[in-house]
């Protein structure tokens, strides 16, 4: 999906259907107003549709989809509802990042699982059952194998992000 920047953005993250709870945590983080892709993107992922978008570095990707992700989360709590894979730690951090600025106020539990990491670390981080995953495939991989107790059977939600 391409955010059609001739229509006006709405003034607003409550005007999208987010709870309050997160259109504070984006007052919080000085979310004046949403981005074109986030306009676009959170409407859709709230109604349940799944989404693909493309938009410029910088232009509020990650907040498109953790947002919703967080508010289905809030609806009903559950342990490993979420997992997004980033082709790199880089990116994994700052996307774990995000996902716990934006959901303080909620008490979300994430977890980053990259390689370059320690291992052992990540499974005590796994068993502890966190809200979000972030992960790059191949360390998820390694976990999925070698991890006792670790599955992604209750996942309802699955994020494949790129380099844009």
């Amino acid at each position: 999906m391409e955010a059609d920047t001739s229509e006006a953005t709405p003034v607003s993250f409550g005007a999208l259907g987010l709870i309050p709870e997160l259109c504070q945590a984006c007052e919080k983080l000085k979310y004046t107003h949403p981005t074109p892709i986030q306009a676009a993107a959170i409407p859709e992922a709230l109604a349940g549709r799944d989404i693909i978008g493309l938009a410029e570095t910088g232009s509020g990707k990650t907040a498109a989809f953790a947002l919703p992700i967080l508010q289905a989360l809030m609806a009903t709590p559950t342990p490993l509802f979420a997992c997004v894979l980033s082709p790199t730690r880089e990116l994994a951090f700052q996307i774990a990042e995000q996902f716990q600025a934006l959901g303080a106020g909620i008490g979300v539990r994430v977890a980053t699982i990259t390689g370059g990491m320690d291992h052992m670390a990540q499974a005590i981080a796994l068993s502890k059952k966190p809200h979000i995953v972030v992960a790059s495939p191949g360390r998820l991989l390694d976990h999925l194998e070698s991890t006792k107790g670790f599955t992604l059977r209750t996942i309802k939600y699955l994020v494949l992000t790129t380099y844009g």
